[in-house]
């Protein structure tokens, strides 16, 4: 995949806007509420599904190399926080609502909610395990997977819905001027 100094800048502007949303928390426990996922979806819309996914790595990465990037402090051993599944979720978010929406130059509004609900549900799949995971298995936790699917899902979902509301009014807006240039 060649890689244009556009598209360079675009995905290191998602990386950081990303990292950006998640010190714009709601501190709760084992998750904060961020805005993290806006932008991961937003990267997807406007990258497309590799660029978008290419975004959430490098911040993933910048992450885990130490760099101040998440909500708590980084480094390796932020694969042991309950969160991190989110994070890797995000990378497969990002790739799948760039997928749907990366060939549309005038995507409906429809579309893109859909696209990033799908994108959320990829997020969720792949967090809320990790977060029972590493909570029972990991911290010792005694917790059930219905927990988890408490804490880590239906306390998060009305929110995530209002921000692919918001993730698809802005793409409604801001895709067809994108594809436009290109």
């Amino acid at each position: 995949m060649k890689i244009s100094a556009k598209d360079m800048i675009l995905v290191s502007l998602f990386t950081a806007v990303t990292a950006i949303g998640g010190f714009l928390s709601i501190p709760l426990k084992p998750v904060p509420i961020t805005l993290q996922f806006l932008f991961t979806a937003l990267s997807g819309i406007i990258l497309g599904g590799k660029l978008g996914a290419l975004s959430q790595i490098t911040y993933v990465t910048l992450g885990l190399l130490g760099l101040p990037v998440f909500t708590k402090p980084g480094g390796l051993s932020y694969v042991f926080e309950p969160s991190f599944g989110y994070l890797i979720g995000f990378i497969f978010g990002a790739y799948v609502i760039g997928k749907i929406t990366e060939y549309e130059n005038n995507p409906s509004f429809i579309r893109l909610f859909l696209a990033s609900s799908l994108g959320i549900l990829v997020t969720y799949l792949i967090g809320v395990p990790y977060l029972y995971i590493i909570l029972k298995y990991v911290a010792g936790a005694s917790i059930t997977f219905a927990t988890s699917l408490r804490t880590g899902f239906f306390i998060f979902l009305p929110g995530d819905m209002i921000k692919c509301i918001i993730t698809a009014l802005i793409g409604v807006k801001i895709v067809p001027r994108i594809r436009m240039e290109s």
